[in-house]
């Protein structure tokens, strides 16, 4: 599963456990890693607002590039609302701060999509020399759950953005389409499905085909999906394709629909990596892909039955 694992590594740094290298007392320097801060099972008896101090404490936070947050919880899920704030109260102690990953929550802690989130707007507006920004979860559409949200605004720092959701709300991908992101390089939904709250449709994505309004963007991610055929088909005529290094249309329930129609579009010879991961195609197709984009790093792992009805996503609840 993807998210099965803690990451290991952020930003380009090694990630550090804050909590664990505390015990051992083997903290290495405050700029060489990406610090994870988050409740243990053992933690029985520790707040995360006590951890988050020490963490401001114990660490230089002035020399902090990347930050990592783990479960802030300690059994059932609390809403993200319960912790950034902390976070962002802490502005102005991490001037270096660069990189931020909500939340770093692995399937065993809480699934996807039961983390409850909240506003990230405040993230943006805090940070503006913010480079990299990783939001995970977007708690389903049940009763009394806090669900992800985004108002539309404008970062001139941002250079990595990525949603990870077993279903990204609508309103979500929208504001993200209506953002004005003139650095950013890298942007990645995983879109889900629409029983996991993934309400958006095709015609959201429009912004992000376009890429009127991301003039850097170098590797586009639309994955995740049901129909990732049908996005395939539009992303075989989308104007942003040409200035691409990397796409990935992984995670969802590709066929041998979509990857025909991404053959006849435009041209990917240009194309540095093709991501297709988790897909549908038959053993034919897979090899038409590699014959046609020789000089592509095409990912074709994780290859399901394509003659199985029922197709599913890599990552819903």
């Amino acid at each position: 599963m993807v998210v099965s694992d803690h990451a290991e590594e952020f930003h380009g740094l090694p990630v550090t456990d804050f909590r664990t290298a505390r015990t051992k007392g083997d903290l290495p320097a405050a700029g060489s890693t990406a610090w994870r801060v988050g409740l243990h099972w053992e933690d029985e008896d520790e707040e995360f607002p006590e951890l988050w101090q020490a963490f401001l404490d114990t660490v230089d936070p002035e020399r902090v590039t990347a930050l990592v947050l783990g479960r802030w919880f300690q059994e059932e899920p609390e809403p993200l609302s319960e912790a950034l704030p902390l976070i962002l109260a802490a502005a102005d102690r991490m001037p270096a701060l660069r990189a931020l990953f909500l939340c770093d929550v692995t399937g065993e802690e809480c699934e996807i999509s039961w983390i409850q989130m909240c506003d990230v707007t405040p993230v943006f507006e805090t940070f503006p020399l913010l480079e990299e920004l990783v939001v995970r979860g977007s708690a389903a559409d049940y009763e009394d759950k806090e669900r992800l949200a985004l108002k539309p605004l404008r970062h001139e720092r941002l250079k990595a953005l990525r949603f990870e959701s077993g279903g990204l709300p609508a309103p979500v991908v929208r504001a993200v389409g209506a953002c004005d992101f003139p650095a950013l390089e890298r942007l990645e939904l995983w879109l889900g499905v629409d029983s996991y709250g993934g309400d958006w449709t095709l015609e959201d994505l429009a912004p992000f085909l376009s890429g009127a309004k991301l003039p850097a963007l170098k590797h586009l991610g639309l994955q995740d999906a049901e129909e990732q055929d049908r996005i395939a088909a539009l992303v075989a005529q989308a104007p942003v394709v040409p200035r691409l290094t990397g796409l990935s249309l992984s995670m969802g329930a590709l066929t041998d629909e979509g990857a025909a129609a991404l053959l006849e579009g435009q041209p990917l010879t240009h194309l540095k990596t093709l991501d297709l991961h988790h897909h549908y195609l038959t053993e034919g197709m897979q090899q038409r892909l590699r014959d046609a984009l020789p000089g592509v790093t095409i990912d074709l792992s994780d290859a399901e039955d394509p003659g199985d009805n029922w197709r599913y996503v890599a990552v819903s609840e």
